[in-house]
């Protein structure tokens, strides 16, 4: 029966353990919900309401605010505590149009409220926000003050107007929105059926233009997603609003079905003067590639464009660009990072428009003639001070614009791979923020990702050899009591916080989380959390600044041999345990690897021999909690120790010492099966327990172990039942009164 049985466990098993997660990939510090919360380093926004859909619009740290848009409400919050006297605009949409909007079909899924969908600041003291309205746009002036201390925030009611083309109908589209100098900058649907996207320019001193209409060279059902204007040049005239999108793909069923893109247009862009009227005359678009190469040498697309997050730089005119990708379709899951200089981007626009040709119409590079001054640039610039505006385009111009909007050679990343690749796992990413942090070794880029599961992940990803990176999971940490996925990361680098909103609430997080890492300066330094250093007593946020001797920190190569030398002795001394087994039976040795990176492996002394690695015959099951031996022989007592191994640093976690007792203590029955289930009991001093009871009335000679292991942990077993009654086997630990104890119901110890 007993190896039935253990078949049968290790059936049950197999399959969790085929599901852990790669050490590569593994977070080193995982934290539930609850364990984030007492860590002190997270506050969830506790006022409730009747809304949904959080989003967070706008961080303003020149005045300290949080703009959150939901449904029905628009809040401003506090950045360094999000629950302090929030100010809150209740904006319903009229009673007269949510029954409109019920009448037109909608409301189903919810359509039928006003989702704040954009906070800009129009001015010092004002907000120009708009809302879906229940499927008619509005838009007003939100009053806020000079100073964030005056605390004033309400609607503007005169201001009220209506919002096509600056705000979508239907809350579950995506749009961008960007106010810049009085002038916005929209990309949505405009109309009710959701068939006419554009990017709008309203607002402002120059006349109105959008892309052109109902047109799939230039917009094909366009999702889109962020907005940047970026100078090309010292010349104000070259400025251009740098837009990011997805859309189907004009191939068909020849290639992909969606694919990432980057357009542009100028600033100073007014249209054409006979064709292209009110409609951009400089728009321009390129895929984004994000890809990865099998050793088969096959090329696997990430093409449905996420996020896109701009880092600034000294630089103006490069920041350092960052898009999330996912995959498409069910068969293949994954999701990948990577980055883009503004120098390759430009030199695609700079290269060979695409160009359809031949009976099937492939597309080609085109090779004609290309009209002067070259399509995309903007007049008044560097290569075309001689005109002043976009009106001046000949006729030429303007047509070769309408017909090749698209640009032939794809933009890659630099050297054709990805930062960061997740594949084949339960989660996608969905949003991303990056932050650049100094570090006692140089300065290094963290990137915050959220999940579709509520999760957010803080990775650093690190050159090794040229052309290799190392990707390191720092931490995942679950943001909210109820998972959802992650809408809109953004990054506070005054406050040193992390906002994260979803469908269900926000959340306020501190950037680091020093401390969960482990009291030892070897576990801050195996962390490799530039955010974090040893200061000779703890694990602690590191600051540039500070002139302190005692700081340890090696994020490059987390080697604790040679920055932690004499502070390891500082770890906590192991007491070495006694645990009994009974011949012929199974025992439990646990041992728990303070990060999954690090590998565990056991090593044994008998009572008569030399210390040697344990022998894997004599295991039954390994698991990350420990080993399971059996059936265990008197040969097998002695003394065992368990080492863990993470990036060349050798640390002992468990030692203890196991005594086999012979089979004739169970007064001769041997147990007929292998370990079902288990549980922990304690007996208290001065009572004995039930089970030990039941023990001692089987077998007298029981009384010396009692006497032995007053008031220690004890182990039970249930083996099943026999003839004789109640089969029971015993593994006892005995422990130092001066070591830590387990809690009573929990499998695994806690968290070190």
């Amino acid at each position: 029966m007993a190896p039935r049985v253990t078949a049968v466990l290790l059936g049950i098993l197999l399959p969790c353990c085929l599901a852990w997660p790669s050490p590569h990939s593994a977070p080193r510090l995982s934290l539930s919900y609850k364990e984030l919360l007492q860590t002190r380093t997270a506050r969830p926004f506790a006022f409730t309401f009747n809304t949904s859909d959080y989003r967070i619009l706008r961080v303003d740290q020149d005045q300290d605010r949080l703009y959150l848009g939901t449904r029905d409400y628009l809040v401003s919050l506090d950045l360094q505590n999000i629950n302090k006297e929030p100010l809150i605009i209740h904006w319903p949409a009229p009673s007269s149009h949510q029954s409109e909007c019920h009448l037109a079909g909608k409301g189903q899924q919810g359509e039928c409220f006003n989702y704040v969908r954009l906070a800009e600041p129009l001015n010092r003291t004002h907000l120009y926000v708009c809302g879906t309205g229940a499927c008619r746009p509005v838009c007003a002036l939100v009053h806020r003050g000079w100073r964030s201390q005056e605390y004033l925030f309400r609607l503007v009611p005169q201001s009220l107007e209506p919002g096509k083309g600056r705000c979508p109908y239907d809350p579950r589209q995506s749009n961008l929105a960007l106010l810049v100098n009085g002038t916005l900058y929209a990309g949505m649907q405009v109309d009710f059926m959701g068939t006419d996207a554009a990017l709008f320019r309203t607002m402002g001193p120059r006349p109105a233009v959008r892309t052109e209409q109902h047109d799939s060279r230039w917009l094909y059902d366009p999702v889109f997603l962020r907005a940047h204007v970026i100078p090309d040049s010292s010349e104000s005239s070259d400025d251009k609003l740098y837009f990011f999108f997805r859309e189907k793909a004009l191939e068909g069923t020849m290639g992909p079905a969606v694919l990432a893109r980057v357009g542009r247009v100028c600033l100073n862009d007014d249209g054409g003067h006979r064709a292209l009227v009110n409609k951009w005359t400089t728009f321009l678009k390129a895929r984004l590639v994000c890809s990865v190469v099998g050793d088969d040498g096959m090329e696997t697309f990430f093409d449905e464009l996420r996020d896109v997050f701009l880092l600034p730089t000294q630089d103006e005119k490069n920041p350092r660009l960052y898009g999330l990708f996912s995959t498409l379709g069910s068969v293949f899951r994954g999701s990948a990072v990577c980055t883009y200089p503004l120098s390759a981007i430009r030199t695609v626009f700079n290269g060979p428009f695409a160009h359809k040709e031949g009976h099937n119409h492939q597309w080609v590079p085109y090779t004609g003639r290309v009209p002067y001054p070259r399509p995309g640039a903007c007049p008044g610039g560097t290569f075309t001070p001689g005109l002043h505006s976009t009106q001046e385009f000949s006729d030429e111009l303007v047509a070769f614009v309408r017909a090749h909007p698209l640009m032939y050679t794809p933009v890659y990343p630099p050297q054709r791979r990805p930062l960061l690749v997740r594949a084949n796992v339960p989660y996608s990413f969905t949003t991303l923020a990056v932050d650049l942090v100094d570090a006692v070794d140089g300065r290094y880029e963290v990137f915050f990702l959220g999940t579709d599961r509520g999760t957010v992940q803080k990775v650093l990803v690190l050159p090794t050899d040229p052309g290799i990176l190392e990707e390191v999971t720092l931490e995942e940490v679950e943001v909210f009591k109820t998972p959802a996925p992650v809408t809109s990361l953004w990054i506070s680098s005054k406050r040193h916080q992390l906002y994260v909103s979803s469908e269900v609430g926000l959340a306020q997080l501190s950037l680091h989380r020093c401390g969960a890492y482990g009291p030892a300066c070897a576990d801050c330094c195996l962390a490799r959390d530039p955010y974090c250093a040893w200061d000779g007593r703890h694990c602690a946020r590191y600051r540039p600044g500070t002139t302190r001797r005692v700081r340890r920190q090696d994020v490059r190569h987390g080697d604790p041999l040679r920055q932690c030398w004499g502070f390891n002795a500082n770890e906590q001394q192991l007491v070495e345990q006694v645990q009994f087994g009974v011949e012929g039976g199974s025992v439990f040795l646990e041992c728990h690897p303070r990060s999954p990176h690090a590998q565990a492996r056991w090593l044994v002394q008998p009572e008569d021999g030399a210390r040697r690695p344990l022998p894997r015959d004599r295991v039954l099951l390994q698991t990350p909690q420990g080993v399971l031996l059996g059936p265990v022989a008197p040969s097998d007592g002695g003394k065992y120790q368990c080492v863990s191994t993470e990036n060349g640093y050798r640390r002992l976690l468990s030692a203890l010492r196991l005594h086999v007792l012979p089979r004739s203590l169970l007064g001769g029955a041997g147990p007929p099966h292998p370990i079902c289930e288990s549980w922990w009991g304690r007996p208290h001093a001065g009572r004995q327990s039930q089970i030990g009871t039941v023990q001692r009335a089987r077998d007298p000679d029981s009384q010396w172990i009692a006497q032995n292991t007053e008031g220690a942990w004890i182990r039970t077993e249930f083996l099943g039942t026999s003839e004789g009654g109640l089969d029971l086997r015993w593994n006892w630990t005995r422990t130092s009164q001066h070591s830590q104890e387990l809690p009573v119901g929990r499998r695994s110890p806690p968290r070190h």
